[in-house]
């Protein structure tokens, strides 16, 4: 890779979670360099993530990454057009870890200040991988949020339907701990599924067929549930019992998920003439199964890299050179947040002139 031009390189934080991830991302969408920390040794033992010693690991780690990254790169803090850092949604110890940083360096090198959410990052990721073009149909899942959006600009947002009670990754999530398959859950769940036999158990397929494009998996995690009970003692069942209901579960996602997207392109292809883009991002978006379910449905469906659906620095960066080609920057003075919905019906104008405290989405 030939060396980026001075002053078009963004450094991303992101500290939202257990990962500790830096990137440097230029105006021409090439990542110059990353690094990004796993903590899953610290947290397997406890079968989730601890926010305490998630907070922990991003204070003793991230300044090496920051220095590792500028060092590939052969850059310096002068040489950068900014810093963007995740401010939110997420867990609160971790998200102030990264946002204190980005901004002790903006003020000691007199650079822009870019406070990303998130799930912007997570939204416009499809840009810096595939330069998709606005506006497009984005299916965002995740541990925390299920969600399908209409993607109009940067900073605006309209949803069109979200879940009504749990997220697909916390579904997923807790199905691998009923069937004793350890942590991270959901691609725990996804090796298991590729030796299952998804017919066998008849689980619910909630709000399948229902008017709109809202979501629930509470019922199916029920049904889950009940049905691990029957085969066995959680992580005492037999191996093909267990694989079984990975991929009968994984099954019942798929149908849910095709079926609302099915309605969400109806809805999107009403308002906005022409072909419709159906971008599928965050950590559920890695599943290779959800994303072959996806990919026939009647829409261009533009699937970023695996790496770059789990949480990463890239879309962080990326996000922040969004902003920043549009004049959108943030003062120092900007608190970090553990919610921060991107839609304005969830009252929250992504434009800074109004930000709500958040829901559940």
């Amino acid at each position: 890779m030939s060396q980026p031009a001075a002053n078009t390189v963004i450094l991303g934080i992101e500290t939202s979670c257990d990962e500790t991830a830096v990137a440097l991302v230029d105006a021409d969408r090439r990542i110059v360099a990353e690094r990004v920390l796993s903590q899953l040794k610290e947290h397997r033992s406890y079968g989730g993530v601890v926010p305490e010693i998630a907070a922990r690991a991003h204070l003793d780690y991230l300044d090496g990454l920051i220095r590792d990254c500028l060092a590939e790169a052969k850059l310096g803090f002068a040489d950068l057009a900014g810093i963007a850092a995740t401010a939110g949604p997420g867990l609160i110890g971790g998200v102030i870890v990264g946002a204190t940083m980005a901004k002790a360096i903006a003020l000691a090198h007199d650079l822009p200040f870019v406070a990303v959410n998130h799930l912007e990052g997570h939204a416009l990721t499809a840009r810096l991988t595939d330069d998709v073009a606005f506006p497009y149909l984005l299916l965002l899942v995740s541990g925390g949020h299920c969600q399908l959006l209409s993607v109009e600009d940067v900073g605006i947002y309209r949803r069109l339907g979200t879940t009504i009670d749990d997220a697909v990754g916390e579904a997923f999530d807790k199905t691998a701990k009923l069937l004793g398959l350890g942590f991270p859950g959901g691609p725990a769940v996804e090796r298991a599924a590729l030796k299952g036999d998804a017919t066998r158990f008849p689980l619910p397929r909630p709000m399948l067929g229902r008017p709109g494009c809202d979501f629930s998996f509470a019922g199916l995690k029920t049904a889950v549930r009940q049905a691990a009970e029957r085969i066995g003692p959680n992580g005492d069942s037999a191996e093909q019992d267990v694989c079984d209901l990975a991929a009968s579960f994984q099954a019942a996602v798929g149908d849910v998920l095709v079926d609302r997207c099915r309605r969400a392109i109806d809805v999107f292809a009403e308002q906005h003439r022409g072909p419709v883009s159906l971008v599928i991002a965050g950590g559920v978006a890695a599943n290779l199964y959800l994303r072959q379910r996806l990919a026939g449905l009647e829409a261009r469906l533009i699937a970023p890299p695996p790496r770059l659906c789990t949480d990463n620095a890239a879309m962080i960066a990326w996000a922040g050179q969004e902003r920043l080609k549009r004049g959108l920057t943030d003062g120092l003075d900007i608190a970090p947040r553990p919610r921060w919905p991107l839609d304005p019906d969830a009252q929250a104008v992504i434009g800074r002139a109004k930000i709500g405290a958040g829901v559940k989405v």
